[in-house]
């Protein structure tokens, strides 16, 4: 007869995989690191656009600010994947006695984290477009073909379909969850 409160093969392995779970940690320090990147970026765009600041048109103002603005919801969509997956399934993040911690934090589940992705998605999608359509009345050869712009469309459209209908599948197995 085997000693109760000797680990089993089983209970090890159990053990095992649970602690894999910290295999998820890098990944989340290199989403860090790549928004220490997209933070340069944003800071370097920024600055090439102060000098020419009295020289813009509006629409190249409208452009600059929506790069800045695309570049930010970016971040934010970073930093939504870092802390949720981090505390979804790796570790829960002990601050809750920060007084500045978000008041999402520790809140958001996989299902939610889906829908933030997919709609930040969208945003960033209709914001790159929406710079593409704005640049196209201003010449040059260097714009996108009409099967580019035709595909970009698509490729939005299919983002936005792809948001509904996760959201749609998440009513219905609340709905049904519910019951």
């Amino acid at each position: 007869m085997s000693d109760p409160k000797k680990p089993t093969i089983e209970t090890r392995f159990e053990q095992a995989l649970f602690a894999s779970r910290w295999l998820m940690a890098p990944m989340y320090l290199c989403l860090v690191l790549s928004l220490v990147i997209l933070t340069v970026i944003f800071v370097r765009e920024t600055v090439a656009m102060v000098p020419h600041i009295l020289d813009m048109s509006a629409d190249e103002s409208i452009l600059a600010i929506l790069t800045l603005i695309d570049l930010s919801l970016a971040g934010n969509l970073m930093l939504l994947v870092i802390f949720t997956g981090y505390e979804n399934f790796v570790s829960k993040l002990d601050i809750e006695d920060a007084k500045d911690r978000p008041d999402w934090m520790g809140k958001v589940d996989f299902s939610g984290l889906k829908l933030k992705l997919i709609s930040s998605v969208v945003a960033i999608s209709g914001i790159h477009l929406l710079k593409v359509f704005m640049e196209l009345g201003h010449g040059g050869d260097h714009g996108p073909t009409p099967e580019t712009l035709q595909m970009m469309v698509i490729v939005h459209l299919a983002f936005v379909v792809s948001g509904v209908l996760l959201a749609l599948m998440d009513y219905i197995s609340a709905k049904t969850a519910a019951h």
